[in-house]
């Protein structure tokens, strides 16, 4: 690591603690040649695996279209921001557990589904009837049924 204010190569680490929940390492460093004393912070970089579209096209996975798939979905409905963001996390970690170089769409599309149907039924059902490409009336009936059929849906408990 060089150093910031002298630009020589030669530092020490004089510190090292756990940031961030344990994702980041902050180091104090201080300069051999100088002494100055300066902070670094060390991630790892973790490269999510590339995006199989359905008609065969490949890219980069985009959080931001994650996001905004989900915050489509849950527009209007009482659902917080935190738990939005963790809902997003779970999904990019459980993508990148999986450990393979290319994951298809439909994939990340199930996965926001069950996150969906854990954080809010309406939204889920709203993410639902377009990933699914629900065509009449009597589909979302279907899937409603479905839902409810579901031994831990609970219309009128408060989500967690």
């Amino acid at each position: 690591m060089h150093c910031p204010f002298c630009g020589t190569h030669d530092t020490k680490v004089t510190d090292s603690r756990l940031v961030a929940e344990g994702d980041q390492v902050r180091r104090r460093r201080q300069c051999v040649a100088c002494g100055e004393r300066f902070t670094t912070y060390e991630t790892a970089e973790l490269v999510m695996p590339r995006v199989v579209k359905g008609d065969g096209s490949r890219e980069t996975f985009d959080e931001s279209k994650l996001r905004a798939g989900m915050l489509r979905a849950l527009e209007k409905r009482p659902v917080s921001a935190e738990s939005i963001e963790a809902a997003v996390e779970r999904i990019r970690q459980t993508l990148r557990a999986r450990g393979e170089r290319e994951i298809h769409a439909r994939d990340i599309g199930e996965e926001v589904m069950h996150a969906l149907k854990r954080l809010d039924q309406v939204a889920y059902i709203r993410f639902a009837s377009v990933y699914r490409r629900f065509q009449d009336i009597d589909e979302f009936r279907a899937e409603i049924d479905r839902l409810a059929q579901e031994p831990s849906f609970r219309p009128d408990d408060p989500q967690d």
